[in-house]
């Protein structure tokens, strides 16, 4: 396995390992908060064919994921494996939405919140990812990496940074969540503002 990905995996499976159970998720907001919005700075790092890509991202969260939806999501996973998590997530209720100023919104389907450093939070996204119809029929590989999932760390000021990973395989390694990208590399989210 490449460093790269190994440290990936690292990473990743240390922000992750909270999307979807842990005792640690029991911090949770009320589902009925109101909305919040969020703006980014996204750099696309893995892009190896050209020079980096960048451009602004808009994140809605209209609501939160209760504790018997995520517990349910887990278990599907840990039981059925990552295709029927998947379906699972599908089912799930918008929770918001993630766009760029030259596209249609698309909803997300899961919104969890954590305590961070110094007063801040760190706010874990996930949904499925879009998928063309060529991508669909071509049987491509990037097929096994369905998932989106984001992870946003803030201070007391809704201010920070994150990462965006677009699509991503789940593997459950020793009960830990672990992500898989598909690119060599998650999207940056730099200069992430809460908007009033």
């Amino acid at each position: 396995m490449k460093p790269a990905r190994q440290l990936l995996r690292l990473t990743v499976a240390l922000a992750v390992a909270s999307l979807l159970g842990g005792a640690v998720l029991a911090y949770q907001r009320p589902s009925n908060t109101e909305k919040e919005r969020f703006r980014a700075f996204a750099v696309n790092l893995g892009n190896s064919s050209a020079a980096a890509a960048a451009g602004q991202v808009d994140i809605v969260i209209d609501r939160w994921t209760t504790d018997p939806q995520r517990d349910k999501l887990m278990e599907t996973f840990q039981k059925q494996g990552a295709k029927a998590l998947l379906g699972a997530l599908q089912d799930q209720p918008a929770v918001g939405s993630i766009r760029t100023p030259n596209s249609l919104a698309y909803d997300l389907r899961y919104a969890r919140e954590l305590p961070g450093e110094d007063g801040g939070r760190r706010i874990i996204l996930a949904t499925d990812r879009p998928i063309g119809f060529a991508e669909a029929t071509s049987g491509s590989r990037s097929l096994e990496y369905p998932f989106t999932v984001i992870e946003m760390r803030l201070d007391r000021d809704g201010r920070g940074e994150g990462k965006l990973s677009i699509a991503t395989k789940l593997i459950l390694n020793d009960n830990v969540l672990v992500l898989e990208n598909y690119a060599n590399q998650p999207v940056v989210l730099n200069s992430i503002e809460k908007q009033r």
